[in-house]
This record gives C-alpha cells, structure tokens and sequence, in this order.
C-alpha cells in the first residue's frame, strides 16, 4: 500500500437493517429510533475494532426523516425531540456533536463528504452516519387501528440544520406541482419525446432498464421487495403494475412503505490503526463533489441534469480517473429518468452496466432521504470484495434538484486532501435562469403528466412555451377531451389555450 497520511478519512463499518413485521404484534413492530439504532450497532461490529467504539463516536449525524421534512408534516405516533442523542443512548454513545441533518436523498453522500474533510482537519475523529425509515409499520398500524408509540423527550443539544433547500416556488405549488411524480414525469416525457420514442416503446425501455435491478433486489437481504420481474411485467399495466402519474406505473417508481436502516462508520487511518480496525475493512474517498440544481421551471432543459454533469465530472476529474476505470455504480433510481440522466451525464451506456448495488429505489426499498446510506454500506461491501477496484455513488435529491457524488476504493488515492474547491456549483449557477411566463393566453405544449387515482385518470398538467418563456397550466376540469389526449396521445408540440383560475392556469388543447 502507498504511504498515507493519518489524516486521510476512511469507512471503516457498514451496518444495515430490515424489518419485515406482520402488524400482528405491537410490541415487535419497529420505529425509526430502533432501525437507525441496530444498524448502528451492526456498523460499529462490522468495524471489528478493540474494546468500546461506540464510546469513542464523537460526532453522530442523523438523516431527517421522511415524515419530518416539511412544516405540519403529521406524526400519528408522536416524534423524538433529539432523534440524534437518542440514538446515541441507546446504542451507548455520548458524541461531542449531535446532528440532524436536512431533507434531500443526497444527504448521505453529502455527510461522507462533509465528515472526511472534518476527519482530515482534525475537526472530527470518529463519526457515526446513520439513518432509517418505519413506513411500513405506520402504514400497517394504522390500516389495523393499532397504536403505536414513536416519541421521546429526550433534551440535550443537537445541530438542527431545517427542511433545506426549498424546491419548488409558490407558482409551481399552485399550478399543481406538488409530488416528486408529476415533476420527474415532465422530465420523463420530455426525454421520450425527444429520443422520438412511442409511450409503448418507452415503457418497454423502462423495463429492460428496471429488469435488472429486480434481480439484484431480490438477492438481497435487505431488500424490501426481494423479487425478480420480468421486462415484460415492468412495461404492462396490471392490476399490480397500475398507472400513477404518466408515464409511471407503479413499479416504476421509488417505495416508500419500507422498515429499514442504514449507518457508516467514518475515521481517520490513524485512529482505525488505534482502534485496531482490520486493513481489510477500510474503503477510501477518492473524489467527491456535490451541487444544487435551480428550481423546475427555471431549468433550460428538461431532458438533462446539469448538476449531475458538473458533480459527476468533478468526483471523477478529482480522482485523477476516468469514467472508463470505474468498476461499479451505484445510481439513484428514484424514478427511470434519475437513472437515464445520470448515464448520459456519465457517458456510459446503461444496457452494458450494473448500475446498483442495492436493487435500487423501487424494489430494494426508498427509505426516505437515507436510501443512499444503504447505496454506500452496499458499495464498500461490493469493494471490499474486488480490493482495487472503484466504485462510483450518485445521490440524488429533490426533482433532480440536488446531487453529491462519492468515488471510492480500497486502495488509497495518494497524497488526498480535501478538494475544497466548488467547480461544479459554479458550473450550473454559471447557466442563465429560463424565463417564467405567469399566465400566456396561448402556447405549445413542452411536456405533461396525466394523473390516476385508483387506475383512472383523473386530471394533468403540462408546462408549456409562449414567446420564448414556460409556463404551468391544468387540465380543464370540464374538459375530458383534452384529459383524454394528455393520457393516451402524445400532446408535445400542440397548441393550447390557456386561462387564469382560483386553481392556478387552466388549458384546453387546441
């Protein structure tokens, strides 16, 4: 091995966990509290250090949790006040500094990157990343009436850093983009339409895409929803495979209804070397990068990530690699497009590449904002494996709006220090806002989504150019005509007629 500095960050310990409870017993249904804290615990075995790690964290950092990323977000079992120094309690810890964190899937990878700089200037010695999810228990209890009990007056100071980055502005909201869905669907058609694909050829896309990933899941014992499917299945409307949001079935899309729980042990080499970590345990950062993309409407192009391009092309130019020499991929797959970006932001073709490590949003699981805590915890496994090789993590958070990007290795990048500098942030703030137009009488349509409930369409949106700028706009509600279009035909480039309404912009297709 090359002379490394002591300073130099390393993961040390990986721990994950999962929970498959019936709703029969209350006294065996998990919490968010009791995931994070075993696969905490699992991390700190997993290092194999001498004597009592857990005594030594010194920073512990706690992925917010999904249903505690947003203002009035409803509790029906109660919270913990300082979710960070309970888990700190209960698996026998007492850091320097407690965290919890903001909201956004790229959190994770953020804190690898954040915390390895810490280590390296001495801000740090021995940091606990942990996270989890229990929507599956709440949804389970509360489809039985049972009662659950999630809180905890717990006291003691924490860093609090909020909800994060707000993405989306007050006319998104009100001209009905309000789910992930709808907005990712926009950028989905609009990729299609581009690529001159039919709606039949691209959900056949999607299942050779998403095939894959199923197999992967269902290797994996951590993986919510363990089984195999077939493209066929994946690309069909069923009765298990229903629509959502246009082009979306629902097996095309992240599940949020998982129990489990991910954490990383992250140290210096000089303490591993203390504390006695086996060498055969240590996985290194090599380049990293991370950078926030401008709110939907304001992006010039929906059928690119500028931030993926800039961080990804930052992590691999910092590692004094190419895209050529990375080995594996793990890639968010939140939604097909995530993916699809994300490959031609890298430059790789997807049909020729493994590109998870977990089986992936929809079918490992998507717990909340911590899935890529289990997309690293998988990737040092799959290292530690292959010594030498690398692996590539993209995490990804909001609608596209927030990416952070890790390379690492067993073997160490020689003479590492922190990068520093923000190129890739510059890169996508360096690209000029697209004009918003507020209510145009008239337009083409950019791209759509048709909405379902309960396998009916029910109502669409689209966003649309006039005169050089976008604007938002509903489906008349008295016009299933126009709904009828949006949901069976291909309505880019037609012309549209648009309305001012209480309800936001109202359009009719011409």
């Amino acid at each position: 091995m090359a002379q490394v500095s002591e300073r130099t960050p390393v993961l040390v310990g990986v721990g994950q966990t999962i929970k498959h409870w019936d709703g029969k017993d209350v006294g065996d249904a998990p919490s968010p509290l009791s995931l994070a804290a075993d696969a905490s615990r699992n991390a700190i075995a997993d290092a194999g250090a001498n004597g009592d790690m857990a005594g030594l964290i010194d920073v512990v950092a706690f992925v917010r949790l999904n249903q505690e990323s947003y203002a009035q977000a409803p509790a029906p079992f109660g919270k913990v006040d300082n979710m960070p120094r309970a888990l700190a309690r209960d698996i026998g810890a007492d850091p320097r500094r407690a965290i919890y964190t903001p909201s956004g899937g790229q959190t994770p990878q953020s804190l690898v990157n954040e915390f390895s700089e810490a280590i390296f200037d001495g801000e740090a010695e021995l940091v606990l990343l942990t996270g989890s999810e229990a929507i599956r228990a709440m949804k389970t209890a509360l489809r039985g009436s049972l009662k659950l009990d999630w809180s905890g007056e717990i006291g003691g100071d924490f860093e609090d850093r909020g909800f994060g980055t707000r993405m989306l502005n007050e006319y998104e909201i009100a001209n009905g983009m309000v789910q992930p869905a709808r907005a990712y669907a926009l950028f989905e058609n609009a990729w299609r339409h581009k690529k001159g694909h039919t709606r039949d050829q691209h959900r056949a896309l999607i299942g050779d895409l998403f095939a894959p990933f199923t197999e992967i899941a269902a290797n994996n014992p951590y993986a919510q929803f363990p089984e195999a499917r077939t493209p066929e299945y994946l690309a069909t409307p069923s009765d298990e495979n229903f629509p959502m949001a246009d082009p979306y079935l629902k097996w095309h899309v992240a599940q949020d209804a998982v129990n489990q729980g991910a954490a990383l042990i992250l140290t210096s080499v000089g303490k591993a070397k203390e504390l006695g970590i086996p060498q055969d345990k240590w996985v290194y950062l090599h380049g990293y990068s991370e950078a926030k993309d401008r709110i939907v409407t304001e992006r010039r192009d929906f059928t690119v990530s500028n931030a993926m391009k800039a961080t990804t092309r930052e992590a691999i130019d910092t590692s004094n690699i190419s895209v050529d020499d990375i080995d594996h991929f793990e890639i968010y797959s939140c939604f097909p497009c995530a993916v699809l970006f994300a490959c031609e932001a890298l430059g790789i073709d997807w049909r020729g590449k493994q590109l998870t490590q977990t089986g992936g949003l929809p079918f490992f699981g998507g717990p909340g904002n911590n899935y890529s805590m289990h997309g690293i915890a998988a990737m040092v496994e799959r290292l530690r494996a292959n010594p030498g090789a690398k692996g590539l993590v993209l995490a990804n958070g909001g609608f596209l709006t927030k990416e952070a990007v890790g390379v690492y290795s067993t073997e160490p990048q020689p003479g590492w220090t922190p990068i520093r500098r923000k190129a890739a942030q510059a890169e996508v703030d360096a690209i000029e806002p697209f004009r918003v137009f507020d209510t145009p009488t008239s337009g083409t349509v950019e791209s759509f989504v048709g909405l379902y409930k309960k396998k009916e369409a029910y109502s669409g949106l689209i966003t649309g150019l006039s005169n050089g700028a976008r604007f938002m706009a509903r489906v008349s509600p008295d016009d299933p005509q126009s709904l009828q279009e949006l949901v069976a035909g291909d309505p880019i480039g037609r012309q549209v007629v648009v309305e001012k309404s209480e309800r936001g912009n109202l359009f009719r297709l011409g």
